[in-house]
């Protein structure tokens, strides 16, 4: 069993499906295994993880030590004079503890989940596809890095110093738990490193031809109003500026995706010697009608019913018109012969 999570012994293509399944065991056995390490870690050096997840609080008291000043206003003097962070029970600082080695764990692991997916799904794919695997795997593992370091550096400080704002305004003395805070800055980075995937999400499904790249651009209005409510979802206040911006850098992600989408979908059309783009597949063929006119023309006309004119030579030469027979008398045995 440890060799096998180790090093396989035969080459995927080789395998059976029984085998693929205990491959993808092995798999997620491996991906459990290094953020459980992330997580023995995070415990390990338990002093400076909080120490670490500590920084956006700091940042909000004081703007001058953040990396984005600019992007920060005046902190409320009821946030400068707050001391450091309480907790009142017990269960609260093991609370604290595994949030902080829960973020410790996934942050490790994610790159070796990434490694894990790509490795799996590698021998379903064509030379060209694998060579496209390795830029879609860093770019979903930069993606999630940008927003989670995003939530990290500026939306929470923020909201930090908006909730603040609010709490003086309304005559209130806030006094910060030590568990909320860290969950708080742990699901607010998870989040939204992971609603930065969503381009890429897309790029899958109309790589897949599941959706039409024209389609997901004709609906931008319904996107931007998801997206909206999206970021709103996430950002614990959604005040105007952080909704704004982080609207804006989505609907870009998006309309870059839908555009990255129809390139990658053209190429692979060519490809496969279909039409470059997949709309054209509702428009009828020109050489399927040429032919059917064709048939038509040869096909031999067959009188209709109400026709009064007849193919007999001999009813052309008395003037067109058909000659009645009168019906044979009563004995008359000529009608049979």
């Amino acid at each position: 069993m440890l060799t096998n999570i180790i090093r396989r012994n035969r080459p995927r293509s080789e395998m059976t499906f029984l085998e693929h399944i205990d491959d993808l065991r092995i798999s997620v056995i491996r991906v459990v295994i290094v953020f459980g390490i992330g997580m023995l870690a995070a415990l390990v050096f338990y002093k400076e993880t909080p120490w670490l997840l500590g920084l956006p609080l700091e940042w909000a008291k004081y703007p001058e030590r953040s990396p984005i000043a600019f992007a920060l206003s005046d902190p409320d003097p009821g946030l400068v004079s707050m001391g450091e962070l309480k907790e009142f029970t017990f269960m609260g600082v093991w609370k604290v503890l595994m949030y902080a080695a829960f973020g410790v764990g996934v942050a490790v692991a994610s790159p070796v989940f990434l490694y894990e997916t790509a490795r799996f799904v590698g021998p379903a794919l064509t030379e060209r596809e694998k060579r496209g695997l390795i830029p879609f795997c860093l770019a979903a593992l930069v993606l999630f890095i940008a927003g989670a370091t995003l939530a990290f550096v500026w939306l929470s400080p923020m909201s930090i110093q908006i909730w603040q704002h609010f709490a003086a305004g309304m005559k209130m003395e806030v006094t910060w738990q030590a568990s909320d805070y860290y969950s708080f800055v742990v699901m607010m980075s998870l989040l939204t490193g992971l609603t930065f995937q969503f381009p890429l999400a897309l790029i899958v499904l109309m790589w897949l031809e599941l959706v039409r790249p024209k389609t997901l651009l004709k609906s931008w209005r319904g996107m931007l109003v998801g997206i909206m409510v999206l970021v709103a979802l996430i950002t614990p206040i959604a005040e105007p500026l952080s909704l704004i911006v982080m609207t804006s850098v989505l609907f870009g992600f998006y309309i870059a995706a839908v555009f990255i989408g129809m390139y990658i979908v053209r190429r692979k059309r060519l490809a496969r010697g279909d039409k470059p783009n997949p709309e054209d597949d509702d428009l009828p063929d020109d050489d399927d009608e040429g032919d059917t006119v064709e048939v038509d023309a040869d096909r031999p006309r067959r009188p209709s019913s109400g026709d009064t004119t007849s193919s007999d030579p001999a009813s052309k030469a008395s003037g067109g018109e058909a000659k009645s027979t009168p019906p044979p008398a009563d004995g008359d045995l000529s009608s049979l012969d």
